[in-house]
């Protein structure tokens, strides 16, 4: 991430002939959201002057309640790659942490509490916490009205080529636009599912990572739509295939460099390192219902499709839900693979955090890795080794979160309970829904 200065922001606002400035932030729900305004409002932008009606965003506040402010991160400085269609000039972003009036962080700016929880892991010694996600989507068709349709853009599978993989050309331009933004791309390729693409990109610290997974998906969307396609990041939009994960990279560092890393032990990782994967799989079951947010999220969170539904860790193993990748020294890292794109970013790794540190803080022992295929032990087995299964619906995982104190105190008391009352919500409105599975079985039936 570049560091901007005021002045330098407005040179180059001007040189580049920004018209319109997007300020986005998130909500609760991980939805990107924006007020856009003329380049003319720069600086009353970065004088923190900008108010929104705060009522209107999904678990933000109560219409008595509305005004906020928006603190544009002046590091967030971005000017897009593209210009305007209507007009020469081009379009510019913030990405703004929420305020209440009174110019205090808004408990409910799912961004600030990401560095809330940040600040009490430097509180007990530790300096920064990287991220490496590894987001999956699928690409579908635009129909003749430009409107999503239901049909795959191939039939391709794991690192196929083209002409078996049809999107060569959009990855390709999608990969071209990010760098153009300063992502430093590692890998491209398309995944086992028909239609489901990869791209992968260096780590960063904490907030910027999660920046990162927020832009990604926006110009995904967009370079997408250039090439007469629609892209999803929800988490299992077709039947019997596999579906799209976003594998978390997690590492922690001290003021000595990578905590997890420890050059004497038999596995070369820490006494912190197996704490904190003690505290990741302590709170799995309640933390799901964060990184796995909606009700699609549990088709894909079934045996079969490589998807995790095991409460493990191994290293080379990767049926278990969480593996530490080969890699030694500053690269030492953990891997949780249940994590889907669908998950808001800053919460889930708020969460994700405060359970690696409540690992560390009780001194946790990290059960025994277990190499073997999870998915070929029967059920017996699974409980000989202690091995529990993930929540199968958005339901009983929210049952798991009411219970689990240390993940509400990781997404404070407002969102807990705005992001409970949204997802019980949304699961009784399910509940109520007749769906085609029902109907082509039972309605000629009975």
């Amino acid at each position: 991430m570049s560091s901007y200065t005021k002045e330098e922001i407005l040179k180059q606002a001007k040189e580049k002939d920004v018209r319109f400035l997007r300020l986005m932030f998130t909500d609760i729900d991980g939805i990107i959201k924006n007020v856009e305004v003329p380049v003319s409002q720069l600086e009353k932008v970065m004088d923190n002057e900008v108010a929104f009606d705060g009522s209107s965003i999904d678990g933000f506040v109560d219409i008595d309640q509305s005004d906020m402010k928006l603190h544009p991160d002046l590091d967030t400085w971005l000017v897009f790659p593209w210009e305007l269609e209507s007009m020469n000039g081009q379009i510019a972003r913030f990405i703004c942490d929420v305020y209440n009036p009174d110019g205090t962080p808004f408990a409910g700016d799912p961004r600030n509490n990401l560095r809330r929880v940040l600040k009490e892991m430097k509180a007990v010694g530790f300096t920064k916490f990287n991220l490496g996600p590894e987001p999956e989507f699928f690409l579908f068709r635009l129909d003749e009205n430009g409107k999503p349709s239901k049909t795959l853009n191939d039939n391709g599978g794991y690192f196929d080529l083209a002409p078996t993989d049809l999107a060569e050309n959009c990855r390709r331009d999608i990969v071209v636009e990010l760098e153009a933004l300063g992502f430093e791309i590692e890998a491209s390729h398309h995944e086992v599912a028909p239609g489901q693409h990869e791209i992968d990109w260096k780590y960063a610290d904490a907030i910027e990572a999660c920046d990162n997974i927020q832009t990604f998906k926006l110009i995904v969307k967009t370079v997408a739509r250039k090439h007469g396609l629609h892209a999803t990041f929800m988490p299992k939009p077709a039947a019997d295939i596999n579906g799209s994960g976003m594998h978390f990279n997690m590492s922690l560092f001290n003021e000595e460099g990578n905590a997890f890393y420890d050059e004497s032990d038999e596995q070369q990782l820490s006494s912190t390192a197996y704490q904190f994967i003690a505290g990741i799989l302590d709170h799995a079951q309640a933390y799901t219902a964060i990184c796995n947010p909606i009700i699609n999220s549990y088709k894909r969170l079934t045996p079969g499709f490589e998807a995790p539904v095991y409460v493990a860790w191994s290293g080379t193993n990767r049926t278990p839900l969480v593996r530490v990748p080969s890699s030694r020294g500053m690269s030492t890292r953990v891997e949780l693979r249940s994590v889907d794109p669908s998950a808001n970013p800053y919460l889930a790794l708020a969460v994700l955090l405060k359970s690696g540190l409540k690992g560390i803080s009780e001194a946790k022992t990290a059960p025994e890795p277990i190499n073997r295929n999870i998915y070929n032990m029967d059920q017996i087995e699974r409980q000989e080794n202690n091995i529990e299964a993930l929540p199968r619906t958005l339901d009983e995982a929210v049952q798991h979160l009411k219970r689990d104190e240390t993940i509400q105190e990781a997404l404070g008391s407002h969102i807990y309970e705005r992001f409970v009352a949204a997802k019980e919500q949304d699961w009784f409105n399910y509940s109520l829904a007749v769906s085609e599975w029902e109907t082509n079985k039972y309605f000629e039936l009975y």
